[in-house]
């Protein structure tokens, strides 16, 4: 969980992923010898923020969302929401600006809901604030702000480690709108061919989707997949006896919903690990649903 740990711990919201990026960069310059196959790495440029992997002859790309949620500096000391952070009266917020560190606290209206930060001095205006990172691990469960989605991006590193042939696309702005994967997947697809994807990311607790009963798949959120390519998922699933619960939502979305808005005709589905405590400085995970996201994941880039 040292790597897990490291990514949380990194400032990344919306925006301002480019902390993460140099992270990720230097993560892959220092293991891809150790891994199965070496990939080609594409980033900066055109690419922005993000990153993609190239791996042998793939056929499948997987997608993790390199942002968080946070907080943004207006006036007055106003915070504006990155994305949709849960947000209560108390919790402690860390940054940066021109005049140094900053650590804060957290301030909401009761009356009005509005958003601010008790600091002893004025925050310069635009300066991005995040939660400050508490990172907890027992026997069975790992908690921190921002497992949604290092989580995720710890999962494809993970995968990289054993891939042979698949695509592993980190992104951005997933939290505050997306915008990224766009432009990802057309490069994707004109290039390599592919256009079936597994989004890498971390779902709900729900009353249908428990802690430590395994991976989710999610059979639909805010938008639906193509059913087909979700029954050949849960077919592998089932014939490889990973644990894994099937989700089932009106609302929410991910990356998928760039795909399925595309040009491009991409087949897609959200697999992830629960967390309780959404958006909070407190996500919490179950490690066994961890390891059947792993496991989970590294058989379908195979068969898939």
């Amino acid at each position: 969980m040292q790597l897990l740990q490291a990514l949380c711990q990194i400032a990344a919201p919306s925006g301002h992923e480019a902390p993460l990026t140099e992270f990720l960069l230097h993560y892959i310059r220092q293991h891809q010898a150790s891994w199965s196959t070496p990939p080609t790495v594409l980033a900066g440029g055109e690419f922005q923020d993000c990153i993609i992997l190239i791996f042998g002859r793939p056929r499948t790309a997987v997608f993790a969302h390199l942002d968080s949620i946070g907080f943004t500096v207006r006036y007055g000391r106003q915070l504006v929401p990155i994305g949709g952070p849960d947000a209560e009266t108390g919790y402690r917020l860390v940054g940066r600006d021109k005049d140094g560190e900053i650590e804060c606290t957290l301030v909401v209206n009761e009356q009005t809901g509005a958003l601010s930060y008790d600091f002893h001095r004025d925050i310069e205006r635009g300066t991005e604030l995040t939660f400050r990172c508490d990172f907890r691990e027992t026997d069975t469960t790992v908690q921190s702000c921002y497992l949604d989605n290092r989580l995720g991006v710890w999962n494809a590193l993970r995968l990289c480690e054993t891939l042979q042939d698949g695509i592993v696309a980190f992104s951005c702005w997933e939290e505050h709108g997306g915008g990224s994967v766009a432009y990802l997947a057309r490069y994707i697809y004109e290039t390599y061919g592919v256009r079936q994807a597994l989004i890498s990311d971390i779902t709900w607790v729900t009353e249908g989707v428990r802690p430590g009963e395994g991976v989710a798949i999610s059979l639909r959120d805010s938008l639906i997949p193509r059913r087909s390519y979700v029954e050949r998922i849960r077919r592998i699933a089932r014939e490889a006896g990973i644990p894994h619960q099937l989700e089932v939502e009106g609302s929410g979305g991910s990356d998928a919903k760039e795909l399925q808005h595309g040009a491009q005709p991409w087949d897609w589905c959200f697999i992830g690990a629960p967390e309780d405590n959404v958006h909070s400085p407190d996500e919490i995970v179950d490690k066994r649903d961890i390891d059947s996201m792993l496991a989970l994941y590294q058989v379908l880039m195979r068969e898939l």
